[in-house]
């Protein structure tokens, strides 16, 4: 099984997990409401064979968690299918990564969006419990400035940056260190301030000059509200440069026991997920994909989500690339903070259709 499909475009672009530009959590087990979203779309997709309704031929329809920032956009459209009666999946949106490991770890849900690192963490820790179905997330951080004294990392030495802080030991942070120990600094000499969203906009629009590092929707939020601010760098430009390889930040995880009882319901669901992350990515689908991103409140506004949604670096990667996609990820976290991946690289079971 491979399905392979990459919506880079021409923005310059977020992880995830910014509660301050994230969704309220719905119920459990429930989608979040979609006033106004209609069954029957241009492309045919909210018609209930083309949504991958998986409730009647597929057994029944799984739970599923996605968290509040890039990693969740994609499945906006499959939530408005559901609302509309067409159900793909059961969604919850969340806003941190531990939710979701306890909900999986737990049984609580069947499948759900997660970092990359948090993926193979759960994974040893749960001895197997979990298996990566697809990489739905590339890069989607950026370094932003209110000036004009960073182009490149190297540039960042001796300065302070604000960072979100619930990205602290998470994908995050590995890469900004990664990134900054190959372009020669060490860490230590940057100055992180570690704050919320929130307080790193006031930081950044109420002075005359400020670095931080924000991802999508959150840095493209920032971008409109200030015009002061500018992109400095591209955490996924410097990581293809520094790697040659793409950054793979969120994936679709789901429990192996789920797996094993429900084959024709995983398959399911990926062929509808996938068709919502082409649709929420299409161009063409741009002012709907738009409203959707806003109205489950993974944006701000339309504004903000039709500027932030090419900049999501939404993909679809599974089977053997997928597997190549992520060791090549994960060999560089083993040596550089073994930890956040539980310790050692994944085995060949955590790959979803790979033999």
């Amino acid at each position: 099984m491979k399905r392979t499909l990459s919506f880079l475009l021409t923005a310059a672009l977020s992880l995830s997990l910014l509660a301050g530009c994230g969704p309220k959590n719905p119920p459990a087990g429930t989608s979040s409401s979609a006033p106004g979203s209609s069954s029957s779309q241009p492309d045919g997709s909210g018609d209930a064979s083309s949504t991958g309704d998986t409730s009647a031929a597929h057994g029944p329809t799984p739970r599923l968690m996605v968290l509040s920032g890039p990693t969740g956009v994609g499945a906006a459209k499959l939530m408005a299918d559901a609302d509309a009666g067409t159900p793909a999946a059961t969604v919850e949106v969340v806003t941190d990564n531990t939710q979701v490991q306890t909900a999986l770890a737990n049984g609580d849900v069947d499948i759900a969006a997660i970092a990359t690192n948090a993926a193979a963490s759960l994974y040893a820790k749960t001895d197997g419990g979990i298996q990566v179905l697809a990489v739905n997330t590339l890069g989607v951080l950026y370094i932003l400035e209110k000036g004009d004294t960073v182009h490149a990392m190297a540039d960042l030495a001796g300065k302070t940056l604000y960072a979100p802080s619930n990205t602290k030991g998470a994908n995050p942070e590995h890469i900004l260190n990664h990134l900054l120990e190959g372009s020669g600094v060490d860490p230590s000499q940057v100055n992180i301030e570690w704050l919320t969203p929130q307080e790193i906009t006031v930081k950044m629009t109420s002075s005359d000059a400020g670095i931080c590092m924000l991802p999508v929707p959150a840095a493209t939020a920032l971008l409109v509200k200030d015009s002061g601010v500018r992109e400095a760098i591209s955490l996924s430009d410097a990581w293809q440069d520094l790697e040659g390889s793409p950054l793979p930040m969120g994936c679709v995880v789901a429990r192996t026991e789920y797996i094993e009882e429900n084959p024709l319901g995983v398959e399911a669901f990926l062929a509808a997920y996938e068709r919502s992350i082409n649709y929420i990515s299409d161009p063409a689908n741009s002012a709907d994909a738009s409203a959707l991103v806003a109205q489950y409140e993974f944006a701000p506004n339309d504004k903000v989500a039709a500027k932030a949604i090419p900049q999501c670096s939404l993909t679809f990667i599974t089977g053997q690339e997928m597997k190549t996609t992520l060791e090549d990820y994960y060999t560089i976290l083993f040596q550089t903070a073994p930890a956040s991946i539980g310790g050692g690289l994944p085995y060949d079971s955590f790959y979803y259709g790979v033999s």
